[in-house]
């Protein structure tokens, strides 16, 4: 309890005054102890009562009638937490103001959030002026309007967890005796208990419907199954044999007569059927709006195709994904047995395409593993050999390295990709480093990137950057490092959509080739040191100015527009690195040289993320 809103002299002092040091004579005493009993005595009543409740809001309303009767407050109301921690009013007794009752209060604001956060009761005598709890505006212009002046919060408390909070009020200014304090907590103690209880009682009457429901609809199916079992044992023997859409659109056209038409996951016809005898009709692609209404519902839907024929399909999903469509076209609606069936081979539609994808994301998990540990570790165990050589794979003729890079796509989808192309080429793929990789066997680097980038660039749709490297002996390793730092090297050079081997990037290798950078590094220092070195002491520009002088052919208008400088302030920079370089730096052979090195430079300054101006 705030020590601001205690009496003058540090106490608590109920409203006529008396309390348990009330009076002096024997009779005071005696009062005050028949007037404790008659509380508690009310109080276990009222828990007695509580106790028989089994309704959350009959259990809510209960809590306040009996609050407001135990402490004889003008007003009782309780609050509970919400699931973003807001207290929000649930049930009152006496007058409260329909404004007052949809009030929510947010966490750690007022007296209630007080309670909450130090599960304990708190009171104040004023709570207008009180200062010893948080506000809330929008809250402190309903309270005038009840009326609220003092105001008892005790916590409603499961084990250590406040979930609530029970207030005592009165419209004129007062304090809460220790009494009263301790009754109402008392109280609220069996309140939260009940309301517990009730809310147990409720979950598991929820859980007991549904385990209803669940078992009707189990009931549903069983009958369903028993009705078409014949199609469900001739769908099992598809799964077990591993039968495909074809497969299935037989087995519908046998029972369910008219045409069948399975599309995949892009709409693409993968199997069509047509029973030989009447009633017959013509496979055919669903109309858009038809399949978009299925897709949306994810039930059968059914509509007149506008020949006199009924066309219904049924979509193929699987944990939110999109697999495909059946769509079943005859001149008679189908009843409700025939769009069960129809829904039932969907599923086992998805179950078939799940299983090959199963299939197919083992397998290229298993190749990806066998590339990452070649790239990691060339000396294979012969366990991994035999199990390459089962994939049609022999390690010792992978010959040519190759990174592809799509910022369109996922890496994922490009190693995809890569994958269903591997056995073309008698290669793994996978991802190493978060790089789509693939090791093939190929007799001409340049070929092979060509024709991965032109395969790719079709199955992708966006564009992609293919790099090819002939490896030397095993280095694969050092393979993959030239091979996706020259993908960094083409699209630095402004190369979006292309396929090419290293070598035609021959004149820049001394960049992404780790084992020349200490060339490299000779090379910058030779031709540009002492302009890198002004730059760095002085903070200026004067290779980027460079640069974009060979950048703009030596004209010096463009470079200025292109620098967005003034002449003189080019001039100036010009002047400057004929100072440090020497007058002859734009004589034919030098001006070769420090075009090259500013252009590798630019380049290596790109490969490691930084800024070369």
């Amino acid at each position: 309890m705030g020590p601001t809103d205690s009496g003058p002299d540090g106490t608590t002092t109920g409203r006529d005054g008396s309390g348990p040091d009330a009076g002096t004579d024997e009779g005071g005493l005696l009062s005050y102890r028949l007037r404790r009993e008659r509380r508690l005595s009310s109080l276990y009543a009222t828990a007695r009562s509580l106790a028989a409740l089994g309704e959350v809001d009959e259990v809510l309303t209960s809590i306040v009638r009996h609050a407001h009767e135990l402490i004889g407050s003008d007003i009782a109301y309780l609050s509970l937490l919400d699931a973003e921690g807001n207290l929000t009013l649930r049930a009152s007794a006496g007058t409260i103001s329909a404004e007052f009752s949809s009030a929510r209060m947010p966490p750690g604001i007022g007296l209630g959030g007080r309670v909450i956060r130090s599960g304990a009761p708190f009171w104040v005598s004023n709570y207008g002026e009180s200062d010893v709890v948080r506000h809330n505006s929008a809250f402190d212009l309903l309270v005038p309007n009840e009326g609220l002046t003092a105001l008892l919060g005790v916590p409603l408390l499961v084990g250590d967890r406040a979930v609530g909070v029970l207030f005592a009020a009165d419209r004129s200014e007062r304090p809460f005796q220790q009494d009263e304090v301790a009754l109402l907590s008392a109280f609220a103690d069996h309140a939260a208990i009940a309301l517990n209880n009730a809310r147990l009682y409720e979950e598991s009457r929820e859980s007991l419907q549904r385990l209803r429901e669940a078992y009707r609809t189990i009931e549903e199916q069983v009958a369903s199954v028993e009705r078409a079992a014949a199609v469900h044992e001739a769908l099992t023997h598809v799964v077990l044999t591993g039968g495909g859409p074809g497969d299935i659109a037989r087995l519908l056209v046998e029972h369910l007569r008219g045409a069948v038409t399975v599309l995949d996951r892009d709409d693409r016809v993968v199997a069509a059927r047509v029973c030989d005898g009447p009633p017959a009709a013509t496979a055919r692609e669903p109309a858009r709006e038809l399949l978009e209404q299925a897709r949306r519902t994810g039930r059968c839907a059914s509509a007149p195709d506008g020949d006199g024929a009924v066309c219904s399909v049924a979509v193929v999903h699987a944990g939110g994904s999109h697999l495909g469509s059946l769509s079943l076209t005859r001149s008679a609606a189908p009843g409700s047995a025939d769009v069960r069936m129809l829904e039932r081979s969907a599923q086992i539609m998805g179950l078939l395409i799940l299983m090959r994808d199963a299939r197919v994301e083992a397998e290229e998990r298993v190749r990806g593993e066998l590339l990452v540990e070649l790239l990691s570790r060339p000396a294979l165990h012969p366990a991994q050999r035999d199990r390459a050589l089962a994939r049609g794979v022999d390690v010792d003729r992978l010959d040519v390295l190759v990174v592809a890079d799509c910022p369109g796509k996922p890496t994922s989808d490009v190693v995809r990709q890569l994958n269903a192309l591997s056995p073309e080429w008698s290669g793994l793929a996978g991802e190493y480093l978060g790089r789509a990789t693939m090791l093939l066997r190929a007799d001409d680097a340049e070929e092979a990137a060509s024709a991965l980038h032109r395969r790719l660039r079709r199955a992708l749709g966006v564009p992609v950057l293919v790099a090819a490297d002939r490896v030397d002996g095993r280095e694969w390793a050092r393979s993959f490092g030239l091979t996706w730092r020259c993908v960094e090297v083409m699209r630095s050079l402004g190369a979006t959509d292309r396929g090419s081997a290293t070598v035609q990037y021959a004149m820049y290798a001394i960049v992404f080739d780790p084992k020349r950078a200490h060339d490299l590094d000779r090379f910058l220092a030779e031709c540009l040191g002492p302009l890198l070195e002004y730059d760095r002491r002085r903070s200026t520009a004067l290779v980027a100015t460079t640069a974009a002088y060979f950048a703009q052919g030596g004209n010096l208008s463009r470079t200025a527009r292109f620098l967005h400088v003034h002449m003189n302030t080019l001039l100036k920079r010009l002047d400057r690195v004929g100072v440090l370089l020497g007058d002859g730096w734009r004589s034919p052979d030098r001006a070769l040289r420090l075009h090259l090195a500013v252009r590798l430079h630019q380049l290596r300054g790109a490969l490691d993320g930084e800024d070369d101006g």
